[in-house]
């Protein structure tokens, strides 16, 4: 599950890790919250990187995916989250996930581990590695009874790893920068062609952080929500250790 996510990276180190061009300059987000605009990448087929790979264009869409099908909004749940593994055989995804696939640029994210049958400690996810991610989105322009275009999207989830399933049992899928252009080309490859990638990251790809409970409101949107606190627990994002073989 993948409810708030943060983008603190740079603009520059985004366009020069996922090919895009001209990013607008944008202040850190450190506590991104469904219906609030997002940043999504999209190949632009006009255009070739110098090294024969596309280049990707930058906009913002709502976060919560509306179907072009859909006659009001207000009618069907909040799709900011979308699991891989059905999205190609959900209406609300499936046209999506065949023409209009994306990359969601992150710094990390936010998941909140359940003590006592209720939400506890909230932890901050982020890649063990510097630098911006990004993770497997699915874009829709949904066109209002007014004329206006809204541009929404949604991100893929798929099981935890092994590192992270004590606290949650979803995980974002993350698409690293070599696989972005073959996740990205809705032209010549259909879902079954990246089905591969639509895997949980590797164990030791991520560490999570105990955190101040100030992310659980919104309206908190500053670093503090990062404050690292004790936690009430051994902290999940450990890889696992190697399993002994056996002789028999």
């Amino acid at each position: 599950m993948c409810g708030r996510f943060t983008l603190t990276d740079s603009p520059r180190a985004i366009g020069e890790r996922f090919l895009v061009d001209a990013l607008e300059p944008f202040p850190p987000r450190y506590n991104i919250a469904p219906t609030q605009p997002i940043l999504v990448l999209r190949a632009d087929e006009h255009r070739r990187a110098g090294d024969g790979g596309v280049r990707r264009i930058a906009h913002l869409a709502r976060w919560g995916l509306i179907p072009g099908w859909t006659k009001d909004p207000s009618t069907i749940p909040l799709l900011f989250n979308a699991r891989s593994e059905s999205a190609g055989e959900r209406n609300s995804f499936k046209a999506a996930l065949r023409h209009r696939r994306c990359l969601v640029p992150a710094s990390g994210f936010y998941e909140w581990r359940r003590e006592g049958g209720r939400r506890g400690t909230p932890f901050f996810v982020r890649p063990r590695a510097p630098g911006p991610i990004a993770f497997a989105g699915l874009c829709e322009t949904y066109l209002a009874a007014d004329g206006s275009e809204i541009d929404t999207a949604a991100i893929l989830t798929t099981h935890s790893n092994a590192a992270l399933a004590d606290l949650h049992e979803r995980m974002p899928v993350v698409i690293g920068p070599d696989d972005a252009e073959r996740w990205l080309d809705c032209r010549d490859s259909e879902p079954r062609d990246v089905v591969d990638l639509l895997r949980p990251a590797e164990n030791a790809f991520f560490e999570a952080i105990p955190v101040s409970e100030r992310v659980n409101a919104v309206a908190n949107m500053g670093p503090e929500v990062q404050e690292p606190v004790e936690p009430s627990s051994k902290p999940p994002g450990e890889p696992p250790p190697a399993a002994q073989g056996s002789l028999f």
